[in-house]
């Protein structure tokens, strides 16, 4: 695709058009019958585990942390992300597309969900940085107020930063596609491009690899023997964002260079389009993974989807249900860790996550 959205699936790539007729029936059908059925999964098992998080923090009864904040409005950008995707199956296996305003707002929760998600990542590696390494220095800035009126900055970032993406998208002829004036065809598209590659991953990457970089050297220096399990999630954390976000922009900036023509073979093309297909759906998966990773990993989220468990089987079976863990796990339970407890060993605020 050339955008960030998937409004550009039915486009082919012919930038110049003097060129031969590239036909890429067969790579559109492939693409919207493999887009559909990820489309569906991503949209299942994103809505399911970040509604889940929302549960779970806003009926705790113990009082919220800046890092709850945090984890609650990630959950609310990754549900505003996949609650577009039944919108963009439909349009996948839909000929008549959408209504001009339906495409206007759903390109417009996309692109704020994308960004807003990213985000909200980089500050929570950056609150992890400051109740770790700066902790003496943070201890009174790291409220709950801190946490809403930054999380209501970040929101206002998302939707500046996304606007790019879908003020000039309209309904035209069935498809949801960029309609850039006359003057800016040629620069447009690119901008925002590089608007995804910067903003979207370059930078975001950077801050979190130095944030968890000092946060490793600093766990380190401690004496805490449940520092393993913190390193581990750490490095789980950057790779995990690695590993799902390069191959996808990666496939951006050679769609950038793609529209400048360097790429004029047919079967590079179509191999840029097929590949484009398949790296998306691996980035937009990890928006399924954040809740595993942030908060699942936490032994107070699975205590709570333990009494949700029982909660549900009281009114199936119509009586309360006795059910525990068994001895090995009550054990294990205890010897893991929480994130909190790893994360904030120098903070003397105790805000660690009701979750984690």
């Amino acid at each position: 695709m050339s955008t960030l959205s998937p409004e550009a699936i039915s486009e082919d790539f012919q930038y110049d058009d003097s060129t031969e007729v590239c036909n890429m029936s067969d790579v559109v059908a492939f693409g919207t019958v493999f887009l559909s059925v990820v489309y569906s999964l991503v949209f299942a098992f994103g809505l399911v585990g970040n509604l889940l998080v929302v549960f779970a923090l806003t009926n705790s009864k113990k009082k919220k942390s800046i890092t709850d904040i945090y984890l609650l409005n990630l959950a609310f950008s990754d549900l505003l992300f996949v609650a577009t995707l039944p919108f963009w199956t439909y349009y996948l296996v839909s000929e008549q597309g959408f209504h001009n305003g339906v495409c206007k707002l759903v390109t417009a929760f996309f692109s704020i969900g994308f960004f807003g998600g990213i985000f909200f990542i980089t500050i929570i590696s950056i609150d992890r940085y400051l109740a770790i390494v700066l902790a003496a220095h943070s201890m009174n800035n790291r409220t709950v107020q801190h946490g809403v009126t930054i999380s209501l900055g970040v929101w206002a970032a998302a939707i500046l930063v996304a606007a790019p993406q879908f003020m000039f998208t309209k309904q035209s002829a069935n498809e949801c596609l960029g309609d850039y004036p006359e003057d800016l065809k040629n620069i447009w598209p690119v901008l925002r491009h590089v608007e995804i590659n910067l903003l979207g991953f370059l930078l975001p990457l950077l801050a979190m690899s130095y944030c968890y970089f000092r946060i490793i050297r600093t766990l380190f220096a401690c004496k805490n023997n449940k520092k393993a399990k913190a390193i581990k999630l750490i490095f789980l954390v950057v790779i995990v964002f690695f590993l799902f976000w390069t191959p996808y922009n990666i496939m951006i900036f050679l769609e950038t260079l793609n529209f400048y023509g360097f790429f004029p073979s047919c079967d590079i093309k179509r191999d840029l389009r097929l590949t484009n297909s398949v790296t998306e759906t691996i980035a937009f998966v990890h928006c399924c993974l954040n809740p595993l990773i942030y908060v699942f990993a936490g032994e107070k989220f699975r205590r709570y989807l333990y009494h949700l468990y029982r909660k549900c089987l009281t009114v199936l079976c119509g009586h309360p249900v006795h059910v525990s863990f068994s001895p090995s796990e009550s054990q294990r339970s205890r010897r893991e860790s929480i994130l909190s407890s790893n994360f904030t060993h120098y903070t003397s605020d105790g805000d660690g996550s009701i979750l984690l």
